[in-house]
């Protein structure tokens, strides 16, 4: 409980996944977010969260789908998460 004291992002889990994996980050102030899943090729499939956040422990699910909410094909994705002055980024393998 409480507010973080620093910014972090965790590790998605699962990862490999199939249906969906969780990524998790803490904000230790208000911030600006944006956490975006994109393909191989830099193309944007799904856009998680485009909003400002308070402070504290937060997670978007994402479920192998695009921005349209169609499934996506089994591969690697990558995700890259802005908040302030904060970021991360990695890769999702989704198995099918």
């Amino acid at each position: 409980t409480g507010v973080p004291a620093v910014f972090q992002a965790a590790h998605p889990m699962p990862n490999p996944f199939n249906p969906s994996t969780t990524l998790r980050f803490d904000l230790p102030s208000a911030q600006s977010v944006r956490l975006v899943v994109y393909n191989p090729s830099g193309r944007r499939v799904a856009t998680l969260i485009s909003d400002t956040l308070p402070a504290g422990r937060h997670e978007a699910r994402w479920q192998g789908r695009d921005h349209a909410g169609r499934p996506v094909a089994a591969g690697t994705y990558l995700y890259r998460l802005e908040a302030g002055p904060w970021s991360a980024s990695g890769k999702l393998e989704l198995v099918k």
